[in-house]
C-alpha cells in the first residue's frame, strides 16, 4: 500500500546535504519531520520547525528514542569519504550503523521506511538490474555502501523489514556544506583552480529532485526494490565548461591522463596523513575516474514518477550556494 502524507518521519542525515533536502521535502508535503543529528553535528542546515533527536548510528541506545512514535523513516546518514585516515569507520558507519538503525526501526515498529543506498553499488553503465558486487567496489566508500545495501536486503528477507531502496546519483545543487567530493569541484573549478580535467563522467541530479524522488520512494515504492534516482550522463569535461559559462571563466582544456595525476594522489594522502584534513585527490578517486558513471534511471520514472529538472540548473544552485555561503571568496 503507497504511504499517505501524513504523521511522522525520522529522517537521519539531516545535517548534511542529501539529508537536509530530503527533511526539507519531507516538511513540505505535510509530514511532521524529526530529525537525528550527533551532537558534534553542525547545524546549519536543521529548520528550526523539525524536532531534533540527538543519537549516533554506532550508539544503539540512542536509536531506539529517536523512533520512539515514528511512522516511517529515511535514513540518508552516511559517511561518505572516498578517503579517511581510518578506513575502519567508513564502514562501521555505514555498514554496522545501518544494521543498527534497521534493527531499532524493527523493535520500534516504524512503518514503512526508505533507505538511501547509492548507485557506488550499481554496475556502471546499467540500471537496477545489475548490482554490484563487493569484491568489485573500488575504494572503501563503494564496498561499504555495497555491504550495507546487502545488509537491508537480507533484513527484508529474513525480517520483514519494510524498506524500498532508492540508489541516488551525483546530487549538486544548494546546502552542499561539507562540501562533498563533487561539490569540491564545483567550488574548484568555480574559483579558477582546475585547469585540467580527465576522461570520466558522471550523473548529475539536483538534490532537491533526489530528495522528492524520496517521498515517491515511500509513497509508491515496492519493498524490496531498488529505484535509481538520477538526471543527466554527464562527461566531467563537459560539467567543468557549464562551471566556467557559469561563472564567467574559460573552460579547462588540459585533458589528463589518470597516470600523471597518481604522484599527486599519493602525495596529497601522506599530506591529509599528516594534517587530518581530506585530500581533494586521493587514489581511490583516480581509480573511480576509469569509469564512467553513467546510469538509467527509466524505473524510478516509470513506477514512482519521478522526474529531474536538466543538469545546469543544479550546477547553478550550486554556485549560487557556495558563493552566497563564502566558499567562493
Amino acid at each position: 500500500m503507497a504511504a499517505q502524507e501524513s504523521g511522522t518521519v525520522l529522517v537521519t542525515g539531516a545535517s548534511g546535504f542529501v539529508g537536509s533536502a530530503i527533511a526539507k521535502a519531507a516538511r513540505e508535503s505535510g509530514l511532521r519531520v524529526r530529525v537525528l543529528v550527533r551532537a558534534a553535528s553542525p547545524r546549519t542546515n536543521l529548520d528550526p520547525r523539525d524536532e531534533v533527536a540527538e543519537g549516533d548510528l554506532n550508539d544503539p541506545a540512542s536509536l531506539g528514542p529517536a523512533l520512539a512514535g515514528m511512522r516511517y523513516l529515511i535514513h540518508a546518514a552516511a559517511d561518505y569519504r572516498l578517503w579517511a585516515p581510518r578506513p575502519e569507520e567508513v564502514e562501521r558507519t555505514n555498514v554496522e550503523g545501518t544494521r543498527h538503525l534497521m534493527q531499532a526501526a524493527l523493535a520500534a515498529g516504524v512503518e514503512r521506511i526508505v533507505y538511501t543506498s547509492s548507485v557506488a553499488t550499481i554496475t556502471p553503465g546499467h540500471d537496477e538490474s545489475r548490482p554490484l558486487s563487493a569484491d568489485r567496489a573500488v575504494g572503501m566508500y563503494k564496498r561499504s555502501k555495497v555491504l550495507a545495501e546487502r545488509a537491508v536486503e537480507e533484513m527484508i528477507e529474513r525480517n520483514g523489514l519494510p524498506a524500498v531502496i532508492v540508489n541516488p546519483s551525483t546530487p549538486i545543487g544548494p546546502r552542499d556544506v561539507r562540501p562533498t567530493p563533487t561539490g569540491r569541484v564545483i567550488v574548484e573549478a568555480a574559483r579558477g583552480r582546475m585547469p585540467g580535467y580527465v576522461d570520466t563522467g558522471l550523473n548529475l541530479a539536483h538534490v532537491d529532485d533526489i530528495a522528492e524522488g524520496h517521498l515517491a520512494a515511500l509513497r509508491l515504492g515496492r519493498v524490496g526494490e531498488r529505484y535509481i534516482l538520477g538526471g543527466e550522463n554527464v562527461p566531467l569535461s563537459r560539467m567543468l565548461a557549464e562551471i566556467a559559462r557559469l561563472t564567467g571563466r574559460r573552460a579547462p582544456w588540459l585533458r589528463l591522463p589518470r597516470h600523471a595525476i597518481w604522484p599527486i594522489a599519493l602525495g596529497a594522502e601522506a599530506l591529509a596523513r599528516r594534517t587530518g584534513r581530506e585530500p581533494f585527490v586521493n587514489r581511490d578517486a583516480l581509480r573511480m575516474a576509469g569509469y564512467r558513471m553513467f546510469f538509467d534511471d527509466a524505473k524510478a520514472r516509470r513506477e514512482l514518477g519521478y522526474v529531474s529538472r536538466p543538469y545546469a540548473e543544479g550546477l547553478a544552485d550550486a554556485i549560487g550556494w557556495f558563493e552566497a555561503a563564502g566558499y567562493l571568496a
